[in-house]
């Protein structure tokens, strides 16, 4: 987590009792939409782009939703239980779809192995979230 966004948590007035859990969730969320954008972008690299599109699509669906899903989960004041529970759940879907596309390019690519590991870790995070939610 960046010092500027680690101390604008710790400078909010409402302070949740998970919010070390939230922490963890916004830093991998943001980690793993960085990674599935670079992901994307070192499979249009490859020799054979067009065995690469699905994984291309899904890197580019899972770094947009993981990128909202960060911003909506650092929003701290009075967030709707239903909201937040989908975006979560959406963010757990996009990840294990990508990281299910990235580990079958893992032995070829290491930017799908990294990506992969990336995409596991958010969806981890972000269900650790949704366990701890009132």
């Amino acid at each position: 987590m960046t010092q500027h966004l680690q101390a604008m948590l710790d400078s909010q007035p409402h302070h949740p009792s998970a919010l070390d859990v939230i922490r963890r969730c916004i830093a991998a969320c943001l980690d793993c939409s960085a990674t599935c954008t670079s992901c994307a972008d070192a499979c249009l690299s490859e020799t054979n782009v067009a065995n690469m599109v699905p994984c291309i699509r899904l890197d580019l669906d899972c770094a947009d939703i993981c990128g909202a899903t960060g911003r909506v989960v650092g929003r701290l004041t009075k967030p709707n239980k239903a909201s937040m529970a989908g975006i979560l759940q959406a963010c757990i879907a996009a990840c294990e779809a990508c990281a299910e596309e990235c580990q079958r390019h893992a032995g070829m690519h290491a930017h799908c192995r990294i990506c992969a590991e990336a995409c596991r870790g958010c969806a981890k995070a972000c269900q650790d979230l949704l366990d701890v939610m009132p």
